[in-house]
């Protein structure tokens, strides 16, 4: 079995000054996939926010991919999209992002979603809510059970997500999960974003 990776989400608002504190985070070595969620910023301070952060994630040998945008992936250089739902279609991602652009799909608690992804092509799955969250408000909670199966049948790489800590990661974990994404449990950390990204590291390199 593929050994967990850690996927980490931007928080939904950032400021000039992230970028900085992403490049330390990321120097860690830790992070293998890095979504940029920016949910709550202006669409006008886009432009001038997420060139530093997709600089800082291929430095680090990060992929990065745009929440939602298919577009923005595109025109910033970034190696794919993830989708949600209610987001651009999986056709529509595909056709923006190339055959060999990343798609990957929120799926929530359902078998037949992700299902239908997969035989899309989705590159990867994401199965959540895991825990409660503050991040955003979850449509539908996940149990581990729904990643252990995922990863039993299916080769499509599953992504869990929603309230995971360096505390309570361990099941998901367990389960079979190909990586945990996460936001609040970084960037909330009460010992700060890059002590949390080296909890994790303990954490997935112990597996």
């Amino acid at each position: 079995m593929s050994r967990c990776q850690l996927y980490l989400i931007t928080p939904p608002r950032i400021d000039a000054g992230f970028a900085e504190l992403l490049d330390s985070v990321l120097a860690e070595g830790v992070a293998s996939v890095l979504q940029l969620r920016l949910k709550d910023q202006p669409e006008n301070q886009l432009p001038g926010l997420i060139p530093p952060l997709v600089k800082a994630a291929k430095r680090h040998g990060v992929t990065v991919l745009m929440n939602d945008r298919p577009d923005l992936a595109v025109h910033y250089g970034m190696d794919g999209v993830h989708v949600g739902q209610e987001d651009a279609p999986y056709a529509q991602a595909r056709a923006a992002v190339g055959k060999t652009g990343i798609v990957g799909v929120t799926c929530h608690d359902s078998r037949h979603l992700a299902m239908t992804a997969a035989e899309k092509g989705a590159d990867y799955v994401a199965f959540g809510a895991m825990y409660p969250t503050a991040t955003k408000s979850p449509k539908a909670s996940a149990s581990v059970d729904i990643i252990e199966w995922w990863s039993e049948v299916f080769e499509v790489p599953c992504v869990a997500i929603g309230g995971i800590t360096p505390e309570n990661a361990s099941p998901v974990i367990e389960a079979g999960a190909d990586f945990i994404a996460v936001s609040g449990g970084v960037w909330n950390h009460p010992a700060g974003p890059v002590e949390a990204v080296r909890a994790f590291g303990a954490l997935l390199s112990a597996r």
